[in-house]
Formats: structure tokens, sequence, C-alpha cells
């Protein structure tokens, strides 16, 4: 198993369209030359950026976190270009981009530095062989403070593995439940 260098990432979103929309290089500052948590095509991965569109995990229903039947009243919807993490909590939000796995790859996903280093942590589970889909993100506060998430900014780096031969049974040939997902996803059974 071997992870992709930036000129196969390239030949592969040339070739099955693997991401939309895709940056060819690192974007680092936005239309007014300011400075931005980088987006883009890096030396061995692709930093993906979040949307504009939130669920903020709140507690005034009480509900209980039940993965098998999650309450969707348990978040608040926000659509804005920051998000504000309460203390201890979580957001979900989306990429911007929409993503095609190709058979032969499992791609993984961390959490950008920038982030990290304020206690902001980015959860999301692998990207299957044969996925396709917008990537539903949790992004968690780890501190006793508000923490802000900025939309259409970098959020995470995905690292491409390719497999030593194309796998038997991808996601899309067990119809999982997570196929073509677009906007943010919620628990499924």
């Amino acid at each position: 198993m071997s992870v992709l260098s930036d000129t196969t990432i390239i030949k592969y979103v040339q070739q099955f369209n693997m991401i939309s929309p895709f940056m060819e290089a690192q974007v680092k500052r936005n239309a007014n030359n300011d400075g931005i948590i980088s987006y883009g095509l890096s030396s061995y991965g692709y930093d993906a950026r979040v949307a504009d569109e939130f669920k903020i995990f709140t507690n005034i229903n009480s509900s209980i976190v039940d993965p098998k039947n999650f309450d969707n009243a348990s978040f608040v919807n926000k659509t804005s270009d920051v998000c504000i993490i309460p203390p201890n909590s979580f957001v979900l939000a989306r990429t911007v981009e929409y993503f095609k796995i190709p058979q032969d790859i499992i791609v993984i996903c961390l959490g950008k530095s920038t982030y990290a280093r304020c206690g902001i942590i980015v959860n999301v589970t692998p990207l299957e062989p044969g996925w396709e889909g917008h990537v539903t993100l949790e992004f968690s506060n780890t501190t006793p403070l508000p923490a802000k998430i900025y939309a259409n900014e970098g959020a995470c780096q995905f690292l491409f593995l390719k497999g030593d031969e194309v796998c038997a049974t991808s996601y899309a040939d067990r119809s999982g439940k997570y196929m073509k997902q677009t906007g943010i996803t919620l628990p499924k059974t």
C-alpha cells in the first residue's frame, strides 16, 4: 500500500473526477489577500474545506445521544461564514468538495494543525473504495471556551492510500447507507 503523491492525485482527479471542485495548489489567501486556513493539493494529500452549513450540538432538549435513534432536535442549524462551537461540545459540518473514491483507493482524514493547536479536533471515518459524496465532518471543541470554525477554509487533510489490488467488494457494491450523501448527514442504522 502506498500514499498517493500530488502528481498521482491530479491523475486520479482527471481520470475519475475524484475531488470536485479541485484546487491544484495550496490556497493560503482569500480574494482580499487576507491569510486563511489553507486548502487544496499538498505534497501527499488534499486539504478540504468546510462548507458554510453547520449543525451545532445542544442539550436544550435533554435528549440521550443514541446512534441508533439520533434525535435531529439535538442540533441547531446554522448557515454562516463562521461557526462558534460551545465549550466541550461539537458541530457537524460537511466538505465543500464532493469525493468519488476509486475502487483501489482508501482515504484517511487528519485534522489541520491550526485547529488542533487550538483544541479543536476533526473526526472523519475512512472514505472507502467506491464511496462518493460530501464528507460529513465532526469538529469537537475540547476546551472550556467557545471555539471558532471558518467556512470555506481548510478543515482537514485527506491522505489517499492505494491498495495492492482492486478490492473484491466496494462500498458501492455493498450499497452502503452513506453512499452519495449530500449536505450534513446524521447517523443512520
